[in-house]
């Protein structure tokens, strides 16, 4: 049996762990254990079930679960109510109950369409999270956000739902392309940037690590990233205060991802240039030092990251962020940083401050 690591999520009664390590996609007890009927629908995408679906059915039916699967079409450009439906079709079609739950075994993308559906389908069915890239396992599969895109915002129609259970299995990871572990990295590095200093020192003298594939390195990294994640989640579950520091990056990287089409720049690269873009508003507000920027696009360049936005014109970056699901009374909010660890929120930055940034992406010089 896998040594792995577990934590828990505190919400009273709605409270769960999540475990982490190598090996747990053959942990199905760890699954049954939080289902309330021994039945399963697996959802996942034409990449990653020919990598690990067999294996894992196999070790659901040895705890006892009898399941069945959804393969949907991998990509950010499928989450929408079209590819949403052919999660609720099957369901229909299988006659799924109230107590059949719904398993994610996939990135973000599943993660956050089968969570939606399993919110809303009859009301509301349980949620098991199995995230196979580090972005996931580090961010999306815990917290309970669950959405789809529209064309105009990302994440704009979704819900707070949250998991039974979260396994994140360290293994999948070897099978992950580089760009998608560097994607990964850039919510590893916002945990530090946003609340945890000594995180961000940690990274600074380990990402060669976490780039190699190191699994001690990215298991700790995955660690610490959630254990961060939890305690906001735990204060704020449905981001009425804190947890909105966790969109450090992403007010801006929604509009890339929006204004360049969801799926050319995959999500990690767009936070990346993002927290680039608000450390830069930061330091122009005479919030941080030039230090403490160079070190933050020092950090996302050495994970391979980009550190500029594409160059959509700050007219349109408004136009888009004006859709961010942090606007309010009409203002947009922006997360921004008071120092290495200090994030916070305001609506209060200078129009043209937004603006001067904003045209210098796409240049080259920092």
């Amino acid at each position: 049996m896998s040594a792995h690591a577990t934590l828990e999520v505190r919400l009273e009664d709605r409270s769960y762990p999540i475990h982490i390590g190598p090996g747990l996609l053959g942990r199905g007890d760890l699954v049954s254990a939080h289902l309330p009927q021994k039945k399963a629908v697996i959802v996942t995408n034409s990449t990653v079930a020919p990598l690990y679906l067999d294996a894992f059915r196999e070790s659901l039916a040895r705890a006892g679960v009898g399941n069945e699967v959804v393969i949907l079409p991998d990509g950010e450009d499928h989450k929408d109510w079209q590819t949403l439906n052919r999660i609720f079709d099957a369901l229909l079609a299988r006659n799924a109950e109230r107590k059949t739950a719904l398993i994610a075994l996939g990135g973000g993308v599943i993660g956050d369409m089968t969570g939606f559906a399993a919110a809303t389908y009859q009301r509301g069915v349980p949620f098991v999270q199995i995230p196979t890239t580090l972005l996931s396992q580090v961010d999306s599969s815990v917290g309970g956000k669950t959405a789809i895109n529209h064309p105009l915002g990302k994440n704009m129609i979704g819900a707070f739902y949250q998991p039974r259970v979260v396994i994140a299995d360290t293994d999948t990871l070897k099978t992950l392309p580089a760009r998608e572990l560097s994607a990964g990295l850039a919510e590893v590095i916002k945990y530090g940037l946003i609340g945890d200093a000594p995180f961000f020192e940690w990274l600074e003298a380990n990402i060669d690590r976490l780039l190699a594939g190191e699994a001690s390195a990215l298991t700790y990294a995955i660690e610490q990233s959630c254990r961060n994640k939890a305690v906001v989640v735990a204060a704020d579950e449905r981001e009425q205060g804190v947890r909105a520091h966790l969109n450090f990056g992403h007010t801006f990287g929604h509009a890339i991802e929006a204004g360049l089409g969801f799926g050319v720049w995959l999500h990690g690269e767009a936070v990346a240039a993002g927290m680039a873009i608000a450390a830069r508003v930061s330091r122009r507000m005479g919030l941080v030092d030039d230090q403490l920027v160079k070190r933050t696009l020092s950090l996302l360049e050495r994970a391979q990251l980009p550190v500029r936005g594409p160059a959509l014109g700050a007219g349109r970056y408004l136009q888009l962020m004006g859709h961010d699901k942090k606007v309010e009374g009409g203002r947009t909010r922006f997360v921004l940083l008071r120092g290495l660890g200090e994030a916070f929120v305001t609506a209060d930055v200078p129009q043209e401050t937004l603006q001067l940034v904003l045209e210098g992406e796409g240049v080259d010089a920092a």
